[in-house]
């Protein structure tokens, strides 16, 4: 097909292995080559009854095998595949955004080899509309996050101040800071907020509440932009995935819909 690009994924859980289904089954202007995951087996297993197989290779060698690498892995690893992805001056769509904000040094090699990073939409509500009041006066941002306690289990923020996310047992605010720090402390929780930063006003003045709460069953995030164009309030909640509650559901859905705009006749969004 002419104008077909070629996929990687790096990682085959929630996002990346729903992702991989949805390409097999056919994406026009798009064909996936290759996959790279941390449990071979399960990868092998997940790609076998594919109608194209795609090869199973290394997370460095994903650049190697196609124009485009989507990073679906945990947040741990994500230099790995971004670094190889830029060197190769390929398009990398990063999941894991958080990951991104502590390492902007990645943009700045990415202008130099020709790469793209292209952020999809994600869990976060009208991105469009806060990048076009970014291009004007904006006053603030913030972003309310509401998860089960379970979703927030393990960030680095919550294990070194000793925060029990079994023990809460009503609404409690677990963080409050501005968007760089909570991607520190959260790298697998505030994909949302990182996008939302890097379409408005920065990480640095965008302001960020994490609240682990019992009484809600999605992810949810409440948006506000005071700017001089528009006032914005925006809420959206994420039915969470079962394979991993950290994530939503809509994320790889999110992620296609990014992949079909790279190559469609109309595409709808800024």
């Amino acid at each position: 097909m002419a104008g077909e690009l070629t996929v990687a994924i790096g990682g085959l859980g929630a996002i990346g292995a729903h992702l991989a289904r949805a390409l097999d089954a056919g994406v026009e202007g798009l064909r996936l080559v290759a996959v790279a995951a941390r449990d071979q087996d399960k990868a092998r297993r997940t790609v076998a009854g594919f109608g194209s197989a795609p090869k199973l290779v290394g997370l460095s060698e994903l650049a190697e095998r196609a124009d485009i690498v989507v990073e679906a892995a945990p947040a741990a690893v994500f230099e790995q595949i971004a670094e190889a992805a830029i060197a190769r001056g390929r398009i990398l769509v990063p999941s894991s955004v958080g990951a991104l904000l502590p390492r902007m040094h990645l943009v700045a090699r990415a202008r130099e080899t020709g790469a793209r990073i292209i952020v999809p939409t994600g869990a976060l509500l009208g991105l469009d509309a806060v990048r076009a009041a970014a291009e004007g006066k904006v006053d603030s941002v913030t972003i309310e996050t509401r998860k089960p306690p379970r979703g927030l289990e393990g960030a680095p923020y919550l294990v070194e101040n000793r925060i029990d996310v079994f023990a809460i047992t009503t609404p409690t605010i677990v963080f409050k800071g501005n968007a760089f720090d909570a991607a520190k402390g959260f790298p697998a929780n505030v994909n949302v907020a990182a996008a939302l930063a890097l379409a408005g006003i920065g990480p640095e003045r965008t302001m960020v509440e994490i609240w682990g709460d019992p009484t809600v069953t999605r992810n949810t995030h409440t948006i506000r932009v005071e700017a001089e164009t528009v006032r914005l309030t925006m809420t959206i909640e994420n039915v969470p995935s079962d394979e991993n509650p950290r994530t939503g559901r809509i994320t790889p859905l999110s992620i296609l819909a990014c992949l079909r705009g790279l190559t469609s006749t109309l595409k709808v969004g800024s």
